[in-house]
C-alpha cells in the first residue's frame, strides 16, 4: 500500500511536458481540410445547377418534383469520397467529423444555391393564383354585386397588369381596386330593370415575367332572388306555422325584421335554398289579430384562406310581407335561433421549409451526438 502511494507521489512530482508540435503535419492537415471544404462547396454548386436543369425540364404540376431533386442531391453525396480519391486527397486520417463536415457543406451549399436558382429573378414557372368569389351570385333589383379576388404570385402583381371584363367589355382600371393582394369591384344594379339579366365576367392577372391566369364567373339580377314560399302573404299564422323563404343565391344566413325593429334569424330548411322560421320565437307580438310587417334580408359572408378580413354583402327583398297573428298563447315565447356564420380559416401547407427544418434538426442531433461521444 505504501509502495503504491510512493509511486503515485513520484508520478505527481514529475514535471508536465508539453507535447511536441509538428508544424509540417499541422500545415498538411489544414491544407487537406481546406481543400476538402472547397471541393465539397464546388460539388454542391455544380449539383445545384444539374438539379435545376432537372427541375426546369419537369412540369410545374409534377407531384414528385421536389422529392426527386432532393433524392438526386442526397444520392450524389456519395461521389464526394470518389472525387477525393481521384484528386489524390489523403483521407486515411479522416475522422467521422471530417466526413460529416464535407457532407454538410455539400448539402447546405446545394440547398442554398438551388433555392436561389428556382425562384425569381432567375426562374419563374408559376402562374398567378386567383381565388375568386361573387357576393352574391344573384341579387335583387336595385342591389349591388361585389366581386372579390385574392391574387397571389411569387412575383409582384401590379394593378396595371390586371384586366377585368364584363360581357367582353373591359372595365376601366379606375373602376376597381387592388390593394394588399385583394381585387375588389362593385357592380350596381341597372336602373328600371323589368326582367332578369345575367352578366359573365373574366379576371386576368399577369405577373412581371408575362405568366398569367384567367378566372371567370357570372352573376345576375332577379326580382325573384328572395320569395315567400309559404304561407301566402297576408295569411293568418299560429305559433307552429312554417314561414318559409326561398333564396336562390348562395348566402350565409337569412334574417327578417319585424315592424322595422326586431331582427330574427331563420334556419336552413330540409330543402335546398329554403329557410324557415316560426311565430313562436321571441320578438313576435302575442296580440291576436295584429298585422305584422316582415322585411327579409339575406347576408353572404366570405373569408379567403389564411386571410382574416371579412368580405360580405346583403340581399334586401324588394317586397314586404304581412301576417296576421292567430289566437294562441305561446306566440313569441321561444328563444330565437342563433345563426352560424363562416369564420376565418387558416391552413398550414407543408412546403420546402419542412425539409430544411428536418435537415437542420438531423444536423444538430449528429453534432450533439458527436460531442457527447468525445466527452466520454
Amino acid at each position: 500500500m505504501a509502495k503504491r502511494r510512493r509511486e503515485k507521489d513520484d508520478e505527481e512530482d514529475k514535471p508536465f511536458k508539453i507535447p511536441k508540435f509538428d508544424k509540417d503535419e499541422f500545415i498538411s492537415r489544414e491544407r487537406r481540410n481546406i481543400k476538402s471544404t472547397i471541393i465539397a462547396f464546388i460539388f454542391g454548386f455544380l449539383m445545384a445547377l444539374i438539379c435545376f436543369g432537372f427541375w426546369a425540364l419537369m412540369e410545374s404540376e409534377t407531384t414528385f418534383r421536389w422529392p426527386l431533386v432532393i433524392l438526386v442531391a442526397i444520392a450524389s453525396a456519395s461521389f464526394i469520397k470518389y472525387i477525393y480519391l481521384r484528386i489524390n486527397l489523403d483521407t486515411s486520417s479522416f475522422t467521422k467529423k471530417n466526413w460529416f463536415s464535407s457532407y454538410a457543406i455539400y448539402l447546405f451549399t446545394w440547398l442554398i444555391i438551388f433555392i436561389v436558382l428556382v425562384n425569381p429573378p432567375f426562374y419563374d414557372d408559376q402562374d398567378p393564383r386567383i381565388d375568386l368569389v361573387v357576393l352574391p351570385n344573384m341579387q335583387e333589383y336595385g342591389g349591388t354585386v361585389k366581386i372579390y379576388a385574392k391574387i397571389t404570385d411569387n412575383t409582384k402583381i401590379l394593378k396595371s397588369n390586371i384586366v377585368f371584363t364584363i360581357d367582353g367589355e373591359e372595365v376601366p382600371i379606375e373602376n376597381f381596386k387592388y390593394e394588399n393582394y385583394i381585387f375588389e369591384y362593385t357592380h350596381e344594379s341597372p336602373n328600371n330593370l323589368s326582367e332578369d339579366v345575367t352578366y359573365n365576367f373574366e379576371l386576368k392577372a399577369t405577373d412581371s415575367n408575362g405568366r398569367y391566369t384567367v378566372e371567370g364567373d357570372a352573376f345576375s339580377f332577379s326580382n325573384n332572388t328572395i320569395i315567400l314560399a309559404e304561407p301566402d302573404n297576408h295569411d293568418s299564422v299560429d305559433s307552429n306555422d312554417d314561414i318559409r323563404f326561398k333564396v336562390d343565391a348562395d348566402i350565409s344566413r337569412v334574417y327578417y325584421v319585424i315592424d322595422d325593429q326586431i331582427e330574427l334569424n331563420t334556419t336552413a330548411g330540409e330543402r335546398e335554398n329554403y329557410w324557415v322560421t316560426y311565430p313562436e320565437y321571441e320578438g313576435w307580438p302575442a296580440e291576436f289579430n295584429k298585422t305584422v310587417k316582415i322585411d327579409v334580408v339575406a347576408e353572404v359572408v366570405y373569408y379567403f384562406k389564411n386571410y382574416p378580413i371579412k368580405f360580405n354583402n346583403t340581399i334586401v327583398n324588394n317586397e314586404s310581407y304581412y301576417f296576421i297573428i292567430g289566437d294562441e298563447d305561446d306566440i313569441g315565447e321561444k328563444t330565437p335561433e342563433v345563426a352560424t356564420m363562416p369564420q376565418p380559416e387558416f391552413v398550414q401547407v407543408p412546403g420546402f421549409e419542412t425539409i430544411i427544418f428536418i435537415i437542420s434538426l438531423l444536423s444538430v442531433v449528429l453534432i450533439l451526438k458527436y460531442k457527447k461521444k468525445n466527452k466520454k
